[in-house]
């Protein structure tokens, strides 16, 4: 099964050294994303299939192993929804900034 992947309208972000700041309004809390999740969450525009995002972006940039990386991706996008800073959906997201 595909998910999709879209950026929280509810957070504050802002990009520093190649790394993504977000700040949470659902818990206040402050997140410093690496290279590899900085172009995750900058790919996450909600109609682009998360396995697309890492085939096209991740695998492609950063020579990772397919199945590896898309689990981490995975993971950390779960992660990411937990705290409302990216909407996961198993069908695009056409209300997606």
């Amino acid at each position: 099964m595909s998910i999709y992947i879209a950026r929280s309208p509810a957070v504050s972000a802002r990009s520093l050294d190649g790394e993504m700041i977000i700040m949470s309004t659902k818990d206040s809390k402050l997140f410093t994303l690496n290279e590899v999740a900085t172009e995750i969450w900058q790919a996450a525009d909600g109609r682009t299939p998360l396995s697309r995002i890492v085939q096209d972006v991740v695998c492609a940039k950063f020579e990772a192993e397919p199945e590896a990386a898309y689990a981490d991706a995975e993971d950390l996008c779960r992660r990411l929804a937990e705290h409302g800073i990216l909407v996961i959906s198993d069908q695009p997201l056409e209300s997606a900034r």
